[in-house]
């Protein structure tokens, strides 16, 4: 069966900020997906310790108030969260995320800020992981435009109902990285696992071409390591 038949978790946190190594956690969502079709859903509200700004709370809906009426101890939130995430892995199920450095570079600060252990031991393998921005980007290189999520549902005709959601885009992820499977056999013919380490080359390349654009626009190198999943810090390109 091919792997976007099989089973696939699609993830997503919603946080404070856009700067992984500081934002915490606010809401977190698992959806476990076959044929494109939900089949368990976990999701989780912290009290993130830390005030939420206005324009974020204007994004995703949730005020610090209601975080720290409803929320759980972040600590407790971190710690499942990462749990849920090293289960899939150990039973070799895929997880989706839209721009996974992000999200698992915020998950693996959040760890080590209430010392809690990392999501992978040292050595250890972080995947199989899927990532439709990274495939996107590769695969459909030079079309113009945002490579947002919302943008990408439109191009690879997903609906997104409730944007924002950690719940809504860990669903459309999961059904973007199947419409990009069933678009592009050079995804969707791959082993899992194969299709993995070829992320990782995706995302290097893409990392040195656009470090490259910035340098002939005159512009700073970006804060981007260039290996994938984790990077030290995000890069919104719209």
């Amino acid at each position: 069966m091919a792997w976007h038949e099989d089973l696939l978790v699609g993830f997503d946190l919603e946080t404070t900020g856009t700067d992984p190594r500081q934002a915490r956690i606010v809401t977190a969502a698992v959806t476990e997906v076959k044929s494109g079709e939900p089949v368990r859903h976990r999701a989780w509200l912290a009290d993130p310790g830390v005030p939420i700004p206005a324009e974020t709370t204007a994004i995703h809906g949730v005020s610090t108030e209601r975080a720290r009426t409803e929320g759980r101890p972040a600590p407790e939130v971190v710690a499942e969260v990462a749990d849920a995430l090293r289960g899939y892995w150990a039973a070799a199920v895929p997880v989706v995320v839209y721009n996974a450095p992000f999200d698992l570079t915020l998950l693996d600060r959040e760890l080590r800020r209430y010392a809690l252990p990392p999501l992978v031991a040292a050595g250890g393998f972080a995947g199989p992981m899927l990532d439709p921005l990274v495939m996107d980007r590769a695969l459909d290189k030079y079309r113009r435009g945002k490579r947002t999520l919302e943008a990408a549902c439109g191009v690879y005709g997903v609906t997104l109902d409730g944007a924002h959601d950690a719940g809504a885009d860990a669903l459309a992820a999961v059904r973007v990285a199947r419409a990009l499977a069933a678009r592009y056999p050079q995804a969707g013919g791959l082993d899992v696992l194969d299709l993995h380490t070829a992320q990782r080359d995706w995302y290097a390349a893409w990392a040195a071409d656009f470090a490259s654009w910035l340098r002939k626009k005159g512009s700073a190198d970006p804060d981007v390591d260039p290996s994938w999943p984790l990077r030290t810090d995000q890069v919104a390109l719209s």
